[in-house]
């Protein structure tokens, strides 16, 4: 009688055991479940932020002007009195605004004026940013003062808001800065000796 009732409680333990098998496995399946939702959900978001990034970066390169040429400075034979150089659209990218600001009668842009892109001086001594300048297309081009793809366009830069007098052996820093994109920066010293006109290397 006590070998009977010893295997029938054997039986029922082993019953007991296999359902507390069964649930720990539920337990462990859903727990997976949701850990492996969590990290698709992660790995898909990221990916998502990569994407911007890489796009965000591509406009940032394709509305990036770039220099063409040679910066010709022209002087009084005392200072450099204005700077010329052309522009183009790098890598044939999307189209940068270059209407040129209104003078506001000291070298610099006036206060309502409606330019968006920007050209700043900056030396050991002085910090101007908006200085006055005009934009002329070069060659074939449509009527607009966008830079578009295939266009170039000559700058010419008034250095009389500039704060100091450009002299012999001075170095200081141009940059032109576009509403979006990087920002071009030109840095030159004059020589020993201001002629009328001269090729800054």
């Amino acid at each position: 009688m006590l070998k009977k009732l010893a295997r029938k409680m054997h039986r029922d333990e082993r019953g007991i055991t296999g359902l507390e098998t069964a649930i720990i496995l539920i337990a462990f399946v859903v727990v997976a479940s949701v850990f492996a939702y969590t990290v698709l959900s992660a790995g898909i978001f990221s990916s998502q932020k990569g994407q911007e990034a890489v796009f965000s970066g591509l406009e940032e390169a394709r509305s990036t002007l770039e220099l063409n040429g040679s910066v010709v400075a022209y002087s009084d034979g005392s200072e450099v009195t204005s700077l010329v150089f052309c522009v183009s659209n790098a890598l044939d990218g999307e189209a940068i605004d270059l209407t040129p600001p209104d003078d506001g009668g000291n070298g610099t842009a006036a206060a309502d004026s409606q330019n968006v892109t920007v050209i700043s001086y900056y030396s050991e001594n002085s910090r101007v940013d908006d200085l006055v300048w005009t934009a002329t297309l070069q060659g074939k081009g449509d009527s607009d003062m966008l830079c578009e793809a295939g266009e170039l366009f000559e700058i010419t830069v008034d250095m009389s808001g500039v704060g100091e007098s450009v002299g012999t052996y001075h170095t200081f820093s141009i940059e032109v800065k576009p509403p979006t994109g990087s920002v071009l920066p030109i840095e030159r010293t004059t020589p020993a000796a201001l002629d009328t006109v001269m090729i800054l290397n």
